[in-house]
């Protein structure tokens, strides 16, 4: 009889341990991203190498970006350096340098509270098409206005 009710207990510590660990994980931050990879195409030489992630707190706390790192000095993340509250959607901007000719593939490491996905990799795939043959200057500026 003891050795029952010694096994039932060790039973319930397990089990129990388990239920209180899963209701843990659905409290708190929680990270979703729009897209895990956002394809630029083909881009002309010197063009936009600007997008956009939105990053949407799908749990019951503030959701807090604490880093957001791109895999090399060509690909620079901003982010917003409030919290995000539950139910609501930020955007983290990525701008990647189009002034090298090539392919792109790029990462984007976004460090958070987030309970279920702490860190969460985005990536950014494209191609940069090569310079002009003929030496002539990109406008980056856009026509003069007078």
């Amino acid at each position: 009889m003891k050795k029952v009710c010694l096994v039932l207990l060790l039973a319930v510590g397990v089990f129990g341990n388990q239920a209180i660990a899963q209701t843990q994980v659905k409290n708190g931050a929680k990270m979703s991203v729009n897209e895990d990879v956002h394809d630029y195409g083909t881009v002309a030489f010197g063009g936009d190498g600007v997008t956009y992630f939105e990053v949407t707190n799908t749990g019951n706390a503030p959701l807090i970006l604490s880093n957001v790192k791109g895999s090399c000095q060509c690909t620079v993340p901003t982010w917003p350096k409030e919290p995000i509250a539950p139910g609501n959607t930020a955007k983290i901007k990525v701008k990647y340098n189009t002034s090298r000719a090539g392919a792109i593939n790029k990462s984007v490491t976004i460090t958070s509270n987030a309970a279920n996905t702490p860190t969460k990799v985005v990536r950014i795939k494209g191609n940069v098409t090569a310079t002009p043959a003929d030496g002539t200057p990109v406008n980056k500026g856009g026509p003069k206005t007078n």
